[in-house]
């Protein structure tokens, strides 16, 4: 039995920060999950995956942010309870139907987890999600421990029900990773099927009933306010004349510098959980007994601007002090000694500093750049496609393992701004740039976003090849299902869509599928391609060797060596692959074998066959 079905009330659990939230919708009944996976988030929908053969909820990998929000709408406008989990971008891309889903509503508790990420760890930007609760008008929480990961998922259902909105959970990373004890509680039973009741006047936004809607949600919007203003884990801790607000993992180093500077008698703490809508009357409690006011808030200054108008507002003479202050900026995310440092010097405090720990005698880590396992496919591919382009073609790229090739000696990343990008900024080098153009996107990427972008350069009848690397999973966030997979290897029961026919279902005549480890025939493919006319697709097929690892299909292959009576010292293997399992021993080039998976790339680009299986 999965450990997050465990039926003990008030016994304890060891779990990561997305364990606790998948184990809090599970207590509140959930009955219907959707999403697409991205870091931070990528483990709450794991654990849907992995329960789907012991309960009957229901659970999919969406091909995208916006689907996997359209078809939770869907279950919870019949009434199921509904999570719908994904990153900070995928809140962009789910943003069309989630400012309409609001006028809307829902029937059964909707949630929806949009998982942050300051410092950008595994993100193309840190933009900061409070802001779509704004934009949106839809109740936001954000928790601040393990355990409030788990009570507030919880009560995030109960709360959409009885607002009838979704309920956005704000995370970021620190906490979605977080391990920390969590006291379970009850496990209500899931619903699972209900019948749909048709209200076409109240679910069928055209213009005539949206502005009614628009009403409804503002008048929801005050009654979310007064359940703010009672919000039992939205709270003033303290009397002092020190004030201090925060959220999230904010929270968190806020209560570690109150301790390490021995203030906790001089601080009145503003904790909000339940941060939109802002609980006014609470914060105007808050303002009136401090004479100073620290928000530590990472990225955006939402609440620090919230508060200097509430204390403007009421002519509240109150310093309010934030970003700017202590080294608290828009950049990053923040740490224990960050936030201490900025509470310090906010209410002029002494603080002897600790020092830093003499390291001069301790030599530098040797640098491990991120970059494409031993063995991977997308290596051979960026080969043989250079090979035939050459180094002047333009490369736009996309979001996923391949966003590699950025690094040299690769260096075919020319371009990039999100998920499906490749394609549609390609139809624009195409027509406005003299090079030609390549473009790169990964098999899951593709079905995500990439095939509007294709559908639009057939129809405009743009000049460039699209390389479509298909190593059969969603490898970066990891190895999670899309609608090519061949789902048979996890027990994923799901139909299976060809990406070949895909491609010549949107127009495309020129389709060619190559196994890149066959390189001089991938080499002969490719460079039909040179002069084609419009758009042509190579669809390069082979299977992530981790995946196939974790799955149990990959067959046995002996790893490589370097013959050092045959090498000549060209070093094309190091030079052009930078495979990781290809080093130097001085001078003479090595495989390491227990890194080597036998994908025998690096023998076939050697020019004195130097290289052999062992």
């Amino acid at each position: 039995m999965h450990k997050l079905l465990t039926d003990s009330p008030g016994s304890g659990q060891f779990l990561l920060g997305n364990e606790a939230i998948a184990r809090g919708a599970i207590e509140a009944g959930v009955a219907f999950v959707t999403c697409y996976p991205g870091t931070p988030s990528s483990e709450i929908p794991l654990q849907f995956f992995q329960l789907t053969r012991e309960t009957d909820i229901y659970f999919e990998y969406s091909v995208n942010e916006k689907v996997a929000l359209e078809v939770g709408a869907g279950a919870a406008a019949t009434g199921l309870r509904t999570l719908v989990t994904m990153k900070h971008v995928g809140v962009n891309v789910a943003a069309d139907p989630l400012m309409t889903l609001a006028y809307v509503g829902v029937k059964g508790g909707m949630v929806i987890v949009t998982a942050d990420d300051p410092s950008l760890f595994s993100s193309q930007n840190e933009q900061d999600n409070r802001y779509y609760a704004r934009l949106s008008g839809l109740p936001m929480l954000e928790p601040t421990t393990i355990q409030e990961l788990k009570d507030l998922t919880a009560r995030a259902f109960e709360l959409s029900e009885s607002l009838k909105l979704p309920v956005l959970l704000r995370t970021t990373t620190r906490l979605n990773h977080m391990r920390g004890s969590v006291t379970l509680g009850p496990m209500q039973a899931a619903i699972t099927k209900k019948a749909f009741e048709k209200d076409p006047f109240n679910t069928v936004t055209v213009p005539a009933v949206s502005r009614r809607l628009h009403r409804v949600l503002l008048s929801r919007q005050e009654q979310a306010l007064a359940l703010a203003e009672n919000w039992e884990a939205n709270q003033i801790i303290g009397r002092g004349a020190f004030g201090l607000v925060g959220n999230g993992m904010a929270f968190n180093y806020i209560l570690d510098a109150v301790n390490d500077l021995n203030i906790k008698d001089r601080t009145s703490l503003l904790k909000l959980t339940f941060s939109h809508p802002l609980p006014r009357d609470l914060c105007l409690q808050f303002l009136k007994q401090v004479e100073t006011v620290l928000v530590v808030e990472e990225l955006e200054p939402v609440l620090e601007q919230e508060l200097k108008a509430l204390a403007y507002d009421n002519g509240l003479d109150v310093s309010i002090l934030g970003k700017n202050t202590g080294g608290l900026s828009r950049l990053f995310e923040y740490n224990p000694a960050l936030v201490r440092q900025a509470l310090a010097r906010a209410f002029g405090l002494e603080f002897p500093d600790p020092g830093t720990i003499d390291d001069s005698d301790i030599p530098d880590l040797p640098q491990r750049p991120p970059t494409l396992c031993a063995g991977c496919p997308h290596r051979a591919t960026y080969y043989e496609i250079k090979q035939v382009y050459g180094e002047e073609t333009i490369y736009p790229t996309d979001i996923g393992c391949y966003t590699l090739g950025l690094l040299p000696p690769i260096s075919m990343a020319d371009f990039l701004i999100c998920m499906g990008s490749s394609v549609s900024s390609a139809c624009g080098f195409a027509q406005a740039a003299e090079q030609k153009t390549v473009a790169f996107i990964g098999d899951s990427t593709f079905f995500h976003s990439g095939v509007t972008g294709l559908v639009n350069a057939v129809h405009n009848r743009h000049n460039f090849t699209l390389v479509i690397l298909d190593n059969g999973t969603t490898a970066m966030t990891g190895h999670q299902p899309h609608p090519g997979v061949d789902g048979r290897p996890i027990d994923w029961n799901r139909h299976r869509v060809s990406i070949e026919q895909m491609v010549k279902g949107c127009g495309v005549e020129d389709v060619h599928v190559i196994k890149p480890f066959a390189v001089k025939k991938s080499i002969e493919t490719i460079r039909s391609t040179l002069d084609s006319p419009g758009v042509s697709v190579i669809i390069s097929q082979e299977i992530c060797p981790l995946f196939a690892k974790s799955a149990k299909t990959a067959k046995a292959k002996k790893p490589y060596f370097v013959d050092p009576d045959r090498c000549r010292n060209h070093r094309d293997c190091v030079r052009l692959l930078a495979c990781p399992a290809i080093y130097l021993d001085g001078e003479q080039v090595r495989i390491d074998e227990a890194m080597c998976v036998g994908c025998a790339l690096c023998a076939q680009v050697c020019p004195e066959k130097a290289i052999r299986p062992i």
